[in-house]
């Protein structure tokens, strides 16, 4: 608290002195408050996030490969498709022909994954539409292209 005992001080004049003990006495208990409130407001449901190592991938010649740029055009391969409905009647003439090629083989019928290289600066509704494009056209694995960090692939 402040107090002026003796000195210059008239009995009218005004002290110029800020007394700093109510600020700080307020600040504290914003503190306790605070330090009570956040493990409260802070909740969050006991979850076991998956722990993911990156594998190569082996590349089978059946699998489809899929690009999609910034400007949202689609490439199956080198080719550029014109539109997503383009793409689902490729997709379904692709797999019914591997479908039938593996029958004709005598061999287990293993459907072709698809694997989507996206820009990193492509739009969401790029790679979507892309995506759901080939689930309508029956394919029932779709992946994804990265490059992954450096020291993250492991060494065989």
């Amino acid at each position: 608290m402040g107090m002026s005992v003796g000195g210059d001080n008239e009995e009218g004049a005004l002290m110029s002195e800020i007394n700093t003990t109510p600020l700080v006495d307020v600040m504290l208990v914003l503190l306790i408050i605070f330090l009570i409130t956040v493990p409260v407001v802070i909740q969050t449901v006991p979850v076991e996030i998956p722990k993911v190592n990156n594998i190569p991938t082996a590349t089978k010649p059946e699998n489809v490969a899929l690009s999609v740029d910034t400007n949202c055009d689609i490439f199956w391969g080198l080719q550029k498709l014109g539109s997503t409905d383009e793409l689902r009647e490729k997709g379904v003439t692709y797999l019914l022909a591997e479908v039938e090629k593996q029958k004709a083989a005598g061999t287990k019928i293993e459907l072709p994954e698809v694997h989507i290289r996206g820009d990193a600066n492509a739009e969401y509704r790029c790679i979507g539409g892309a995506i759901f494009a080939m689930q309508r056209a029956g394919y029932q694995k779709i992946g994804f292209i990265s490059n992954p960090l450096p020291g993250t692939v492991p060494t065989r």
